[in-house]
């Protein structure tokens, strides 16, 4: 997923958690209001370890090509 998509979701969220603790009429509506809140900072985590791990993967595969190339040129 592109990196924007996960910044739009911790937006969203943290809209949601602020409608819900400013016009939340039931009970305990602060405290759902603070788990709501709670999901984008995870939102943002997920976001950031899929961006390493598709920067990992590219650099293995760098890596994968490089001593491809040096085995052929010592053959």
């Amino acid at each position: 997923m592109k990196p924007i998509l996960y910044f739009i979701g911790a937006g969203i969220c943290i809209l949601l958690s602020i409608y819900i603790f400013i016009f939340g009429t039931w009970a305990n509506h602060e405290i759902i209001a603070l788990f709501v809140g709670m999901w984008a900072p995870t939102i943002i985590g997920i976001g950031i370890f899929n961006t390493l791990l598709s920067i990992h993967d590219e650099m293995c595969c760098a890596h994968r090509r490089i001593e491809d190339r040096q085995s052929k040129q010592e053959n």
